[in-house]
């Protein structure tokens, strides 16, 4: 029965944006929108800017609900300890406009990350802002800045949601890896994967 709902939940992760004014922010852009403050769980207001660190920023589209980041946010721990250690901050962003009222609540976003012990900024974008400039999709979507504030790498995780054991290809440590070396990222892009954002539309 798992098995069916999750299949259910992969063929709902495929997102189509047409007649919907998403832009999409392509590998090598530099990051917009840097300086827009947003509420953190934490209660402070937070930018990109403030999260960035000398070697760059990752920002992930995350949320409270969606299996595929149940399955994959028990790894963002790992993934803010691998930022620290190569000086690239950490960010991840709710966008789901459409259930603020509800499971994607600001007080249910602070329920959420002291259940899940979250040790990184955990903040509402407003009206689903930053996602329609980046192009964000998916939740989870991750998106790789360096130094420069080029985008590196932007996609998937890994490329198994269901188990982080059975990881074969660590997408994301892998780019952060290169990044904290000064190297360029070996593989740029890859097809996220998840439940659509709620986003609101301009």
């Amino acid at each position: 029965m798992k098995m069916k709902v999750l299949a259910a939940f992969l063929l709902l992760s495929i997102t189509v944006f047409a007649g919907q004014e998403v832009k999409k922010l392509h590998i090598g852009d530099k990051a917009v929108l840097t300086g827009v403050k947003m509420l953190a769980v934490s209660g402070e207001m937070v930018s990109i800017d403030d999260a960035r660190k000398e070697n760059g920023v990752l920002i992930i589209f995350s949320c409270n609900t969606c299996p595929f980041v149940l399955r994959w946010e028990g790894r963002y721990a790992e993934l803010k300890e691998l930022a620290d250690k190569n000086k690239v901050g950490m960010l991840v962003l709710n966008s789901n406009y459409q259930k603020r009222n509800d499971v994607e609540s600001y007080q249910e976003m602070k329920v959420h990350a002291k259940e899940k012990k979250y040790n990184f900024y955990y903040v509402v974008d407003k009206d689903s802002r930053i996602a329609n400039a980046f192009g964000g999709q998916t939740t989870p979507h991750a998106f790789l800045f360096d130094g420069d504030m080029k985008l590196a790498y932007k996609g998937a995780i890994d490329d198994n949601f269901k188990s982080a054991s059975n990881v074969k290809k660590a997408y994301l440590k892998d780019a952060i890896s290169d990044i904290g070396k000064g190297e360029n990222v070996r593989l740029k892009e890859t097809q996220p994967v998840g439940c659509s954002i709620k986003r609101k539309l301009h």
